[in-house]
C-alpha cells in the first residue's frame, strides 16, 4: 500500500439498493470488506466509499445522522480524466436512480456536474485543463 489512501464512510439506508447504483456508476465492490453491515466500493487504488447501514455507523459517533435528503453534510469531489468523463459518471450516477443537484458548471478550464446519490449524499465530478494548472 503506498501513498495516503482515503475512507469515506457514508450511511445508507439500503446497503444492497447502495451497493448497486454505485456499481451502476462503474465502480467496484471490494467483497474482502463487505458484509450485511457495510460494504466497500472501489473508486480507485487510493479511494474508496464504506457504505454502512445506519446502525452500523452509529457504533462509530455519538452523533445524529444527518437526513442527507434535506440537508448537507458534505459534498464529495472526484476527478474525471475528460468533460466527456464528467458528463459519462454523472449521467450514469442520474440514469442509476440518482438527482441532479445543480446546472454543470463550465469554467473554461474547469468543467463539473454534481448528483446526489440515493441517501441524498452530495457529489461532485470534476475536469481540469492540465495545461492551465500553473507549475
Amino acid at each position: 500500500m503506498a501513498g495516503t489512501q482515503i475512507f469515506v464512510n457514508l450511511p445508507v439506508a439500503d446497503l444492497e439498493k447502495s451497493k448497486a447504483f454505485y456499481t451502476q456508476l462503474g465502480f467496484s465492490i471490494n467483497e474482502q470488506f463487505t458484509d450485511e453491515n457495510a460494504s466497500c466500493v472501489v473508486i480507485s487504488d487510493t479511494i474508496y466509499v464504506m457504505l454502512l447501514t445506519h446502525e452500523f455507523f452509529r457504533r462509530f459517533t455519538p452523533k445524529a445522522i444527518v437526513d442527507a435528503q434535506g440537508a448537507t453534510e458534505a459534498i464529495n469531489a472526484i476527478s474525471a480524466e475528460s468533460r466527456t468523463g464528467v458528463d459519462d459518471l454523472a449521467d450514469r450516477a442520474l440514469a442509476a436512480g440518482g438527482a441532479q443537484t445543480n446546472p454543470p458548471q463550465d469554467e473554461g478550464f474547469m468543467y463539473s456536474r454534481s448528483f446526489s446519490d440515493l441517501d441524498g449524499h452530495l457529489w461532485e465530478v470534476m475536469y481540469m485543463d492540465p495545461s492551465t494548472i500553473q507549475g
